[in-house]
């Protein structure tokens, strides 16, 4: 089988405030102009929870706290090799506001959220969040 010569190593955050999930609009390919989660590359040498809230602060100067692992994704296509690793969080605070290459960065209802987004996996992983959270994203753990 070949393929593309590198894999993109990216993280990725489902946050919810109460029943409310994060979103972002990519203003940059691949995937420009799509919802998604915030997320991006891993940068070398930096941790993977690190680059998650990371990613999360540049594309929506929000603060949130990672909950657990949902999945690793994989992605095959014209964009390359993809490998995102996802997880579960709490948001703890900021109002979302688009940066770095996110045009829009809002919450929406968890329906809202899954007709917006166009990827099944990214799908997945905002229904497999919850789990991660026990079933109620606005519970604080403990």
């Amino acid at each position: 089988m070949t393929g593309p010569a590198t894999i993109t190593l990216g993280v990725g955050l489902v946050v919810w405030r109460g029943e409310d999930v994060l979103l972002i609009r990519r203003g940059k390919p691949p995937f420009e102009g799509q919802w998604s989660i915030p997320g991006g590359r891993v940068e070398p040498g930096e941790p993977l929870h690190a680059a998650a809230l990371r990613e999360l602060d540049e594309e929506t100067g929000t603060k949130a706290e990672i909950a657990g692992l949902i999945d690793v994704f994989e992605s095959f296509g014209p964009h390359g090799h993809f490998v995102m690793v996802d997880y579960a969080a709490r948001w703890l605070s900021g109002d979302p506001r688009a940066g770095d290459d996110a045009l829009e960065a809002r919450f929406m209802s968890r329906n809202d959220a899954l007709h917006a987004l166009s990827w099944d996996k990214t799908r997945q992983a905002l229904d497999r969040s919850r789990a991660v959270l026990g079933q109620n994203p606005a519970a604080n753990p403990g």
